[in-house]
């Protein structure tokens, strides 16, 4: 189980149902992903709030293509995660509504990006929220609505924020939350050279949010730049044992401190083919795993992702 990919078609940059077809080709038994939005094809006219609907259309139609039967077995976006604006609070409803509406039976979530930092150098332009984002009374509103409807949050922000996603979780118990990429770990512009203490930092927030009975990990995301273990630079691709060993710290913390039954691999593809291959980024999940018990292996590698989606009938 992919628990999180994308799909779009931008210049210089098509990754649609052929492509991930292929790398799911390579040599794993992929039966099912979720599609985590990247706004890819969200609708040109209409109200300003609903134009991201249009993403769960066309994921729900590539879904749709897979339930034939002509492409295989694998059932990609299987389970689809849009986007709202949570700062409409109360307003956003209606928006939450059309995305289940146009999922047929598959919308699960929403992922409001929350990244921020005093560094801009870590800063993506397309997605500036302000600082306080998540302890906005506006955002909290819309967040509300989430839980009554049946949908869970997707959480990405860096790592200074967790303890910022710690109070909201905690705030709204009911709402099913997963954590991002391993929690936003930083290691380029102010916070290169520094892995150490960012390690230390990291894992004081990570184990007070595991506290949070609501809040999964997924542990991937290694393969972008802003982790500062430059694979994208690397004359070569790295092996699996080498991703292992660099991602090791993170990753077997997170499983120690959330349990395998709250922590899920994850492949974060397009954005993480810059470092890695998709084969080989599943073998160095495997590697990491290779220790852990049957129980655990089927929790990291499908079971947990297919509970927090309801995804019932794979694996």
């Amino acid at each position: 189980m992919d628990p999180h990919h994308h799909l779009w078609d931008r210049p210089n940059w098509r990754y649609l149902l052929d492509e991930i077809l292929a790398d799911i080709r390579t040599g794993h038994d992929v039966r099912a992903t979720v599609l985590v939005q990247a706004r890819s094809m969200h609708r040109i006219d209409g109200p300003e709030a609903m134009k991201p609907v249009g993403e769960t259309e066309f994921a729900s139609g590539i879904a749709a293509m897979c339930e034939s039967g002509i492409y295989g077995d694998v059932r990609v976006c299987a389970g689809i995660v849009g986007h709202a604006d949570l700062t409409l609070g109360d307003a956003v409803k209606p928006v939450l509504e059309a995305h289940i509406r146009a999922g047929g039976g598959r919308f699960r979530g929403i992922r409001h990006i929350a990244t921020w930092d005093a560094d801009p150098y870590v800063l993506n332009p397309a997605h500036t929220p302000p600082e306080d984002m998540l302890d906005s009374d506006a955002f909290r509103a819309g967040f509300a609505c989430l839980a009554p409807l049946g949908l869970s949050y997707d959480a990405w922000l860096y790592f200074p924020q967790i303890p910022r996603l710690t109070k909201l979780a905690r705030a709204f118990p009911g709402t099913k939350i997963v954590l991002n990429h391993v929690g936003g770990v930083l290691g380029i512009g102010a916070y290169e050279g520094r892995r150490d203490e960012v390690l230390e930092r990291w894992t004081a927030s990570m184990r007070e949010l595991a506290t949070c009975p609501n809040v999964m990990v997924k542990l991937g995301g290694f393969g972008m730049r802003l982790p500062g273990f430059g694979l994208e630079a690397k004359p070569t691709a790295p092996s699996s044992e080498t991703l292992a060993a660099a991602w090791k710290p993170y990753m077997e913390r997170s499983i120690e401190m959330f349990g395998a039954d709250r922590c899920m691999f994850e492949s974060n593809f397009p954005v993480d083919k810059g470092g890695f291959s998709y084969a080989v980024g599943w073998n160095a999940f495997k590697r990491l795993a290779a220790k852990a018990s049957a129980d655990e292996k089927a929790d990291l590698f499908w079971r947990s992702a297919t509970n927090f989606y309801r995804l019932p009938g794979i694996g």
